[in-house]
């Protein structure tokens, strides 16, 4: 499988979580920051790490940006270097571009140099943080849409040492399991006479209401 080539602009906190955590997954990651001793305390956290100030057209040319798949802006404080960053990477022919929004009107500047996707990060955090605490059993999800999600989901004790089959967890919630982790390793599509061990954690798809549902099952 291809590496995907990141690059993470801004090494403080949520960039270098970001940057850890793709590094990690075996991705290839480039980490920049203005901030010399930033640059310097990432480098063994990522694959490559650059001093450059992203707001120079030339900087960017410099490290070959366009040519990387995904480009994180997570740049803290500074607006104006976050949208002008943002615009020069769009300008520059990069196909995804993921910036970090200080707040709403932030966020739509962002939106309109040509962000491909905006996070808030207390708001994301905080919706998280809601959503685990009213859904124990949801270790983790990804929002689809208003209505749809994709949940990480602990096995309820009711259901452990039988098959997918005798559960039949799609018609009775009208959810689909797409995968089964077990001892850190992921099974895709498990099949029907899979057994369901206590462990076990089930990811699922469906509608929000649905795998609440689910989630709260004993």
């Amino acid at each position: 499988m291809t590496k995907l080539q990141y690059a993470v602009i801004g090494m403080g906190r949520f960039g270098t979580s970001i940057a850890r955590k793709l590094y990690e997954a075996g991705e290839e990651v480039l980490g920049i920051d203005i901030d010399e001793e930033r640059v310097e305390d990432i480098e063994l956290s990522v694959t490559h790490a650059v001093v450059a100030d992203t707001t120079e057209e030339e900087a960017l040319k410099s490290i070959g940006i366009g040519e990387f798949d995904c480009v994180i802006v997570a740049i803290g404080n500074d607006m104006q270097a976050s949208i002008l960053t943002t615009l020069l990477l769009k300008e520059l022919g990069v196909k995804k571009v993921i910036a970090k929004a200080l707040g709403k009107h932030h966020g739509q500047v962002l939106n309109k140099v040509g962000a491909d996707w905006i996070i808030f990060p207390e708001k994301d955090m905080g919706e998280r943080v809601a959503h685990q605490l009213l859904s124990p059993n949801v270790l983790n999800f990804i929002e689809l849409s208003k209505d749809y999600s994709i949940e990480e989901i602990s096995v309820p004790s009711s259901m452990t040492e039988k098959s997918l089959r005798e559960l039949d967890i799609r018609a009775n919630f009208n959810i689909t399991v797409i995968a089964l982790v077990r001892n850190g390793d992921i099974i895709v599509s498990p099949a029907p006479d899979q057994i369901i061990h206590e462990e076990d954690i089930l990811v699922v798809i469906g509608n929000k209401e649905n795998l609440s549902t689910f989630a709260h099952r004993e």
